[in-house]
């Protein structure tokens, strides 16, 4: 694959998982929490939406360095990206970003409490395997052959 399919892939990934584990610093350690994730290649940005009371709000403005962790385990395809975060209140952003799935959180897009998270891919690493049941297959085979399973395509990216 070149580099621009490999970075397509990146987000194509990011796009049909849709929700990552977000890991943020606090003193020393590290913490992760499920969020929905917006991509935007064409801006190289991966937008959530956030809480103003939220504590990684606090880690980001301290320790902006983050990692997305997408799994998307039926399908046995990952991607991790490690990027930089930082938090806005672009009230228009928040009202693009506003779905269904926000209702759980807010009553609506106005709520004053909304935050945009936004995160800059540096880097990503993708493995994107045939599926499960292929997968098992083919660990079986390589197991018994003492061999190597193809477990698909893996690679790491610059964004």
């Amino acid at each position: 694959m070149t580099d621009i399919d490999e970075n397509a892939r990146v987000w194509e990934l990011v796009d049909k998982i849709g929700f990552c584990m977000l890991t943020t610093q606090i003193s020393g350690n590290l913490r992760a929490r499920p969020m929905a994730a917006h991509p935007e290649p064409i801006e190289n940005a991966i937008y959530f939406l956030t809480d103003v009371a939220g504590h990684k709000d606090e880690e980001i403005a301290r320790w902006p360095n983050v990692c997305l962790a997408f799994a998307d385990t039926r399908g046995q395809k990952y991607v991790s990206i490690s990027g930089t975060a930082e938090v806005g209140n672009d009230r228009e952003r928040v009202k693009d970003l506003w779905s269904t799935g926000a209702r759980a959180w807010w009553d609506s897009a106005d709520d004053p409490s909304i935050r945009v998270l936004k995160v800059t891919p540096v880097f990503a690493e993708y493995w994107d395997s045939p599926g499960s049941i292929m997968s098992y297959i083919k660990m079986a085979a390589a197991a018994v052959s003492n061999s190597r399973p193809d477990m698909g395509d893996n690679a790491k990216v610059e964004l």
